[in-house]
């Protein structure tokens, strides 16, 4: 095992600058998810890693080795890439043991490599069939197992589960989760799905427009975010955002009939518009109050109400209990004053 550190790392196409000045530390046998908004660089940041892209200026290193300047081959790494990239007529066996063949390594340690990888992915019974034979779930376990087969110091996923319907979305997580746990490799997962990297990940690093917003463990970007686009990426369904006043020491919310928000956080001077923030599990609805219930999603267990309030503010709140209320319907709402995140309005960095 081996962890993979990136030292101001930078990425510019000609004047176009995608990756702002990365500094990341990723420890031996961690898995560590990129995550953000398409478009964030997390990709571009993966494939640098990967030697796919050239690194602009900065250092990346595997272990103690300088790789910045490292074609993709000598850097230790194995990809798994969105698209499975099997070749169609070679068996599962032939595909998981081509890229040893290509380099040359005897057939005896080829077979044992690639009977090791199916042991663990669970592909013995499939190592005759052709991909075109495979559903989409074992041709990804086919691709991951071509990446175990070679032994890399760390793997590579740039998104692997997109192309898969939601069911085995959640097989195939359950999958790389416990292919980690078993082998212990420093991982480095690429997702834009941020339930993928709450379930996955060790720590996260949150992207936006090729910079880094925060860096940390799941539990702790959810609970602690830095600033209003991590409190608002990290979470499912995202957190409520209203804008609110600062009078008097308080926080005033006209949204919310001028409900008034006690807080210990150091604000801003009276009349400075700050940014209230609500998880939506953190919001008790109750019957006959000033906000109308817009539309109800009904998941079984759980259901999302999306409310309408005072100056067309708009709410989402988690319900896990049946009541009488329907559609278009008056409702109320509460909510603890210490559930509450403020942010300031102009830099949308967190109050504390």
């Amino acid at each position: 095992m081996t962890g993979v550190t990136l030292t101001n790392a930078v990425k510019k196409y000609g004047e176009v600058q995608t990756i702002f000045d990365v500094n990341l530390e990723i420890e031996d046998g961690e898995f560590f998810v990129f995550v953000g908004p398409s478009g964030c660089g997390k990709s571009t940041l993966l494939r640098m890693v990967a030697g796919l892209e050239e690194t602009t200026a900065g250092k990346i290193h595997i272990g103690s080795r300088d790789v910045t300047d490292l074609d993709a081959a000598e850097r230790g790494v194995a990809m798994v890439f969105q698209s499975y990239a099997l070749y169609p007529h070679m068996t599962v066996e032939e595909n998981m043991g081509f890229g040893l063949k290509m380099t040359g390594h005897p057939k005896a340690e080829i077979k044992e490599k690639v009977a090791e990888a199916s042991r663990i992915l669970q592909l013995d019974q499939y190592l005759k069939r052709k991909p075109k034979a495979l559903s989409g779930g074992q041709r990804q376990r086919v691709a991951i197992g071509r990446a175990i087969v070679r032994g890399p110091e760390v793997f590579l996923f740039d998104e692997p589960l997109s192309n898969l319907d939601a069911e085995l979305r959640v097989d195939m997580r359950v999958e790389i989760a416990r292919l980690h746990k078993e082998i212990g490799a420093t991982m480095i997962y690429v997702t834009h799905d941020q339930v993928e990297a709450m379930t996955l990940a060790d720590k996260i690093v949150v992207l936006r427009a090729g910079r880094v917003e925060q860096v940390g463990k799941p539990m702790e970007l959810y609970n602690d975010p830095d600033n209003r686009f991590v409190a608002g990426f990290i979470g499912s369904p995202s957190m409520n955002f209203v804008e609110g006043e600062v009078r008097g020491g308080k926080v005033v919310v006209s949204a919310f009939g001028g409900r008034e928000i006690t807080t210990s956080v150091a604000l801003p001077q009276d009349g400075a518009k700050v940014i209230v923030g609500l998880r939506p599990q953190h919001i008790r609805l109750s019957a006959d109050g000033p906000a109308t219930l817009d539309l109800r999603e009904r998941l079984g267990g759980v259901s999302y109400d999306h409310l309408i309030c005072a100056e067309g503010a708009k709410l989402i709140v988690e319900t896990r209990e049946e009541d009488s209320l329907e559609e278009g319907d008056s409702v109320g709402f509460d909510f603890e004053d210490r559930d509450v995140f403020l942010f300031d309005a102009q830099s949308e960095a967190r109050l504390r």
